[in-house]
């Protein structure tokens, strides 16, 4: 036993830094920001969290960069221009580019970075994101060719993504897994980390080599948070300029005594229902609309809910194709008019006083999920419907979604890029399992083939506005509002941007005078 407790006490030096205790309070060169949970990894190819993805892309550029407001633009190369097909990207880097050992590169870094990034043996947690991409080629020491399957106007913001950053491949090649312990790390990026205490801090010093000018703080703290509430207490003791989450409970108690302080703000995400198209009684469109046209998505967002949720009768959040989110027509009907209409339809499909419409709601184990689900069962109960109430911990949750084993499911999405295919290409009968719906529309399917084919932008988000209108009216999912993140940040702190990407990069923040 000494012997085993000695090793985990070595393996633990090993993992993470020593030394003496650092000065991890927010000071006149230096932010501190709480993540809500403790780093997973270092090399940017291997992590898929969002914690580990801020610290990888403080440290990381690509060929572009998300800026404050979250829009992709340029990063290492300077400029860039796009065939008339959408198929072929040309990306010019910039000038006399270094990593921060003083280490020089070039164009032909990206093709080999590709090439990682798709090893099996690299595990690439992102790996399917850049399926699209043919060929990474180097034309010459400061022009990337990127050839594309389809057109995708988004492909600037996902090789923002540090997966897809420039990595010190020749420390890669030498030390193995091993060059993440290097500090300071080898960045490509504004940061470099030149100090990780696990379950304490990571500590981030400016780049002397980055090739923008130097970031206008000199170091970043980044502490693992795990407890929305301990981390609102840290940062209103002035503790922390930043925290990533606070409780949902305290959203309105921070609104009336810290309005400043709290953002909550909407999300790349969307949550719903799906119902089971596959069998009886969601099988018949009547049904599923008929519930749809109950639901108080209103009362649901501001008193179930009440951290700032916009309601949502279609899939994509507001943003992505137009400033305002689709509904359907009768959204804006009063409630007895759309509780008629549901009856409506209801008896048309056979249920009524004698055959009632009964049925269970599966969610997975969470307070916020369990309201919901008795909150619709209660606003159907006026239409005769009888819904029972099932809950089960999230990973049996979501093996009997992909089972199909479930009536009505609480499900939901959040995109990995702010583009609305990546919500709409979930609901395709191609993509299987991961359809828990089942909803098989060779409409929907047409249209968003189309829309994924076309390279002009402004056709391609009509078409995907026409694809969400077909998904809406078939009402395969139950949508009833956008996620927001919820965040706090100091009055001393300049340059947050609240946006629908929740991207804040640290090289975009100040501290005021």
């Amino acid at each position: 036993m000494r012997y085993i407790a000695l090793l985990c006490t070595c393996l633990l030096l090993i993992s993470c830094d020593s030394g003496p205790a650092a000065d991890t309070a927010p000071g006149p060169a230096q932010i501190v920001r709480l993540s809500d949970s403790e780093i997973k990894g270092l090399d940017p190819q291997k992590i898929s969290d969002l914690s580990s993805l801020r610290i990888a892309a403080d440290q990381f550029e690509g060929l572009t960069r998300l800026d404050a407001s979250g829009n992709a633009e340029p990063g290492l190369a300077h400029d860039w221009r796009i065939s008339a097909d959408g198929l072929i990207w040309t990306f010019a880097l910039r000038e006399n580019l270094r990593f921060s050992d003083g280490t020089g590169f070039d164009a032909s870094l990206f093709p080999a970075l590709l090439r990682r990034l798709r090893a099996p043996e690299t595990a690439a947690a992102a790996k399917a994101l850049f399926g699209n991409i043919v060929a990474v080629e180097a034309l010459s020491g400061n022009s990337v060719t990127i050839t594309l399957a389809s057109p995708d106007p988004s492909l600037p913001a996902l090789l923002a993504h540090p997966a897809m950053a420039a990595l010190p491949l020749h420390r890669i090649s030498d030390a193995g897994d091993k060059w993440t312990s290097d500090r300071p790390m080898i960045a490509s990026g504004p940061y470099r980390l030149s100090g990780w205490k696990l379950n304490d801090h990571a500590r981030l010093e400016r780049n002397p080599e980055w090739h923008d000018e130097a970031a206008p703080t000199t170091t970043i703290i980044w502490k693992p948070m795990d407890d929305s509430l301990s981390a609102m207490r840290l940062f209103l003791s002035g503790g922390a300029d930043i925290a990533a989450d606070y409780p949902a409970s305290r959203h309105q108690w921070l609104k009336e005594n810290h309005p400043d302080l709290a953002h909550s703000v909407p999300y790349l995400g969307s949550y719903y229902f799906a119902f089971n198209t596959r069998a009886q009684p969601f099988d018949d469109r009547r049904v599923r609309t008929a519930l749809s046209m109950a639901v108080e998505r209103e009362w649901i967002a501001d008193k179930v809910i009440g951290i700032g949720n916009i309601p949502a009768w279609g899939l994509l959040p507001p943003g992505l194709v137009g400033a305002q989110a689709a509904k359907p027509e009768w959204a804006d009907w009063p409630r007895e008019k759309r509780l008629q209409a549901a009856r409506a339809l209801l008896d048309a499909a056979g249920f009524g006083a004698d055959n009632p419409l009964r049925f269970e709601i599966r969610f997975n184990s969470s307070a916020e999920h369990r309201r919901v689900s008795v909150a619709m069962a209660a606003m159907w109960k006026p239409l005769g419907v009888e819904a029972s109430l099932f809950n089960s911990e999230a990973a049996l949750h979501f093996a009997a979604l992909r089972r199909h084993e479930f009536a009505l499911a609480r499900s939901g999405w959040i995109a990995d890029l702010p583009t609305p295919e990546n919500f709409l290409l979930v609901h395709q009968q191609a993509n299987g399992g991961g359809n828990y719906s089942g909803y098989d529309n060779p409409d929907y399917d047409r249209i968003l083939a189309l829309a994924i084919a076309e390279p002009d932008p402004a056709k391609r988000q009509l078409l995907m506005r026409q694809a969400e209108a077909i998904l809406i009216s078939d009402t395969p999912i139950l949508p009833l509002y956008f996620y927001v993140t919820r965040s706090l940040v100091a009055e001393r702190i300049a340059g947050w941007k609240d946006n629908i990407s929740n991207v804040h990069p640290s090289r975009t923040l100040r501290i005021r005078p």
